[in-house]
């Protein structure tokens, strides 16, 4: 069964994120340019796209997939979110925003891979 993936509030959230990323990265220091910059915006655009494609499957167990691939990238951005603080290229309290945001959609995924899985 395919799904609409444009449906997903977790499609939706983790597009946002992608930008904010992008917008968050564009502040980075520019010899991290094919560092940490890159890394984090090749993970957050991996999100929304695994979503996406995965929901072009067939079967809710191969959408399933795609959805843990997802889950692992956003586990990728926590630990480059986590690095870029320690390197001091993000505030506290923009750490704090940014790994809030990645937990709610983390715990939408979950609970969505769950409503796939019955």
């Amino acid at each position: 069964m395919a799904h609409r993936f444009k449906s997903p509030e977790i499609w939706k959230l983790s597009r946002s994120f992608c930008l904010n990323i992008y917008e968050l990265t564009s502040t980075f220091p520019d010899s991290e340019k094919f560092g940490l910059t890159n890394q984090l915006r090749r993970a957050s655009f991996s999100v929304a796209s695994n979503i996406a494609e995965g929901s072009s499957r067939k079967s809710n167990k191969d959408f399933n997939r795609f959805l843990e691939i997802a889950v692992g990238s956003m586990y990728e951005i926590e630990t480059q979110l986590l690095i870029a603080s320690d390197l001091g290229f993000i505030r506290q309290k923009e750490l704090d925003m940014f790994l809030g945001k990645l937990d709610s959609i983390v715990k939408m995924t979950s609970k969505f891979k769950v409503s796939l899985s019955k």
